[in-house]
C-alpha cells in the first residue's frame, strides 16, 4: 500500500525581493532549518549586510552556509522546494521532464536520503499525479542490494515526493565518461548487479521498462543499484502513446513480444554491457520521437567483435546474444544469463563470490573519506571536494571511520580535528597507525590547542598536518600532497 502522510503547511522557498528586510529573511531561513540562529549571529558580527536581503543570502553561500541551490531557490520566482516534511534539499543531483532528484538531510538525525520531487507543472494533473504515485507504490515493498529502496511516499505543500537511500556516487553513464569503457571483468559483475537486481524485480512481478545508464547508480563500494521503475508494469507501455517507453514499444510492436516481457529489459541491460565494454553504445543516441520509433535502429547493431576484436569471444557471445532483435534468440531467463555472466567473469579472472567491486573507480577517481560531526561543515568538505572530482564519503564519529579504514579502506582519510573535543590525540595517533597500515593517505586539520600533536609529522610524507585557521582549499591542497606522496611509495 502506498504510504502517503497526512499534508501539513509546510514552507517553501520564496522569492528574496519579497522580504521586506534582510530580518523577515533569517526568520525563513532558520523556520526552513536552513541554518541556526548562531550561525546567522556570527555571519551578521562579521560580515557588512544591509537592508538589501540579497546581502544575507550572498554572506550565507561564501560562508557555505547555504548550498547553491538553496541560495537560487531563495532568490528564485520559481517556487523551489527546500523543506519537504523532515528533509532539507541540498543539491539537485538530477533533473528531468517529469521529476527532479535531490540530495536531501533529515532535520531530525542529518541522515542522507535522496529525494525525487514531481515536477511543479504536473502537480494539478491527476493523470500525472497517479503515475507518480504508482511508481512508488509499486517499488516501495522492493528490497534488494542491488535495488535503491524507497522510504517514504508524502506530499507537501502541493509538492509530491518520496524519499529514498542516498546513494555516494554518481549514474553509470557519469562514471563510463570517466574511465571511457571498462575491462571485460569489470563489465561482467556490473552486469550480474544488474542482472540480480532485474530478477529480483521480475520475481516480484515487475520489469522496468526504461532500463538505460542513468537510471543505475554506482554505490562507494562499487554496487551497481537500480533506479526509476517508474514504468514498471505499466498497462500503457507498450503504446507509442508512452513517450519514455518508445524503445520498448518499437521493439515489442515489431517482434510480436507481449507488453512488458522481460526480455525486453534483457535486450537493454545488453545495450548498457555493450556500451562498458566497448566504449560506445550499440546505436547512436538521440532525442528525436521519431528515430527512437525506427526498428531499423534496433537491428542494425554491430556485434562487439567487429567494433573490437581483441575483446574475449566469451564476453561477445553473451552480449551479442542479449541484443538479438527476435526476443526467442535472446535469453529468455535470468538464470540463464547470470549463470553466463558468471562463468565470463570468472574465465576474466574475476571474483565471483561477492558483489563489491570498491577499487574500480580508484584509477581515475580517488575516495577520501572525511571525519566530522558538523552538519554544516560536513556540506561545505562534501560539496567543495566534489566538485575537484574526488569522491567524498563522510562519517561523523571516529569509531565508524576506524571500522572503515580496517574492512575497506579509501585512498585518504580527513580528519577534522575541531569535531573531537577530547581525546582528539588519540584519534591522530590511530589515524596515522592506521594510514600507514592499509597505505592510505592522511590529513589531521589541527585546531591551535592540538598543534604540539602533530609536530612530528613528515611535512613532505603520505601524512599531512595541517594547522587552522583554514580555507578549504588548503584541505584540497594537502589532500592532493599526500596523494602524490602515497601513490609514489606505492
Amino acid at each position: 500500500m502506498l504510504l502517503i502522510t497526512p499534508s501539513r503547511r509546510i514552507p517553501t522557498a520564496s522569492n528574496s525581493m519579497r522580504y521586506q528586510s534582510t530580518e523577515e529573511l533569517a526568520k525563513e531561513l532558520t523556520r526552513l532549518h536552513l541554518v541556526t540562529e548562531s550561525q546567522l549571529a556570527d555571519v551578521f558580527h562579521h560580515t557588512a549586510i544591509t537592508s538589501d536581503p540579497e546581502t544575507l543570502i550572498k554572506a550565507l553561500e561564501d560562508s557555505h552556509l547555504l548550498t547553491a541551490y538553496q541560495a537560487k531557490a531563495m532568490r528564485s520566482d520559481e517556487r523551489l522546494p527546500l523543506l519537504l516534511g523532515n528533509v532539507k534539499l541540498m543539491y539537485q543531483n538530477a533533473s528531468g521532464s517529469f521529476a527532479r532528484v535531490f540530495r536531501g538531510c533529515c532535520v531530525d538525525n542529518n541522515e542522507m536520503v535522496g529525494v525525487k520531487v514531481l515536477r511543479q507543472r504536473y502537480a494539478d494533473d491527476p493523470t500525472a499525479v497517479a503515475h507518480f504515485r504508482r511508481e512508488a507504490d509499486l517499488c516501495i515493498k522492493l528490497r534488494h542490494r542491488n535495488i535503491v529502496p524507497i522510504y517514504e511516499v508524502q506530499e507537501f505543500e502541493g509538492f509530491y515526493f518520496f524519499t529514498m537511500e542516498f546513494v555516494e556516487g554518481g549514474n553509470l553513464k557519469d562514471f563510463l565518461a570517466i574511465r571511457g569503457k571498462l575491462s571485460p571483468a569489470e563489465t561482467f559483475r556490473f552486469g550480474i548487479d544488474m542482472a540480480e537486481g532485474l530478477s529480483y524485480a521480475l520475481s516480484q512481478g515487475m520489469t522496468h521498462r526504461d532500463f538505460k545508464m542513468t537510471n543505475v547508480l554506482m554505490s562507494s563500494t562499487g554496487v551497481a543499484k537500480l533506479v526509476d521503475f517508474g514504468l514498471a508494469g505499466d498497462e500503457g507501455a507498450g503504446s507509442d502513446n508512452s513517450v519514455h517507453a518508445v524503445e520498448y514499444a518499437t521493439l515489442e510492436k515489431n517482434t510480436g513480444a507481449p507488453r512488458n516481457d522481460p526480455r525486453s529489459d534483457i535486450f537493454f541491460l545488453g545495450g548498457v554491457l555493450y556500451e562498458l565494454i566497448s566504449g560506445v553504445p550499440p546505436y547512436a543516441p538521440t532525442s528525436s520521437y521519431e528515430e527512437r520509433k525506427r526498428f531499423s535502429r534496433y537491428t542494425g547493431i554491430r556485434p562487439l567483435r567487429q567494433v573490437n576484436p581483441g575483446l574475449p569471444p566469451k564476453a561477445c557471445d553473451v552480449i551479442d546474444r542479449m541484443l538479438r532483435s527476435n526476443p526467442h534468440e535472446r535469453y529468455t531467463n535470468y538464470q540463464t544469463l547470470l549463470t553466463d555472466l558468471r562463468a565470463g567473469l570468472s574465465q576474466f579472472g574475476g571474483d565471483t563470490k561477492t558483489n563489491s567491486v570498491a577499487k574500480i573507480a580508484s584509477d581515475t577517481i580517488s575516495t577520501v573519506l572525511c571525519v566530522e560531526n558538523r552538519t554544516q561543515h560536513q556540506d561545505m568538505l562534501r560539496e567543495y571536494l566534489t566538485k575537484h572530482n574526488y569522491r567524498v564519503l563522510m562519517l561523523s564519529t571516529w569509531q565508524r571511520a576506524l571500522e572503515r579504514l580496517k574492512s575497506n579502506p579509501p585512498d585518504c582519510v580527513v580528519v577534522m580535528g575541531d569535531a573531537f573535543p577530547s581525546g582528539a590525540s588519540t584519534v591522530y595517533d590511530e589515524a596515522v597507525r592506521w594510514s600507514h597500515a592499509k597505505n592510505v593517505a592522511c590529513v589531521l586539520v589541527v585546531p591551535t590547542k592540538d598543534r604540539a600533536a602533530i609536530e612530528d609529522l613528515s611535512p613532505n610524507g603520505s601524512v599531512r598536518g595541517i594547522k587552522h585557521p583554514v580555507k578549504l582549499r588548503d584541505v584540497r591542497e594537502a589532500i592532493t600532497a599526500a596523494l602524490e606522496a602515497r601513490n609514489q611509495r606505492q
